[in-house]
């Protein structure tokens, strides 16, 4: 499996999504990541384990304490997957805003509209995102 398809799947599952949550804040121990959980360390440790096959995350080992940290540049290719998608839609929309302002207006014709037709939703107008 590939690295974003396995990103992909890592971030499928909501505790692991709420695990990467936790780590954005900082490192932790897994005893740490497992306290909000109504599970055991065994199946934490396993979630880790997708996630660190995933690149996600990173362990490294300090004594007896092994800190996760989070790996910015696997959630970065997720982000840039998903930005192109984001820019489609969001022009797709925006052509589609814009043709139906044009059919409104060759169907109202200049005429005041009808108090009972239904107004339409705005504009579809993102921001580019910041990088």
């Amino acid at each position: 499996m590939d690295r974003l398809s396995a990103a992909f799947a890592a971030l499928a599952d909501p505790t692991r999504r709420a695990i990467l949550a936790r780590l954005a804040s900082g490192e932790a121990s897994v005893n740490e990541l497992a306290k909000p959980f109504d599970m055991s360390l065994p199946a934490v440790s396993k979630h880790l384990k997708v996630l660190e096959r995933a690149g996600l995350i990173a362990r490294s080992r300090e004594a007896q304490f092994r800190p996760c940290r989070i790996v910015p540049r696997a959630l970065k290719d997720a982000h840039e997957w998903l930005e192109r998608y984001r820019r489609f839609w969001d022009e797709s929309l925006n052509r589609l805003d814009a043709y139906l302002r044009e059919m409104d207006a060759k169907e109202s014709g200049g005429r005041k509209r009808s108090a009972r037709r239904v107004a339409k939703a705005p504009a579809v107008r993102r921001k580019p995102a910041k990088r």
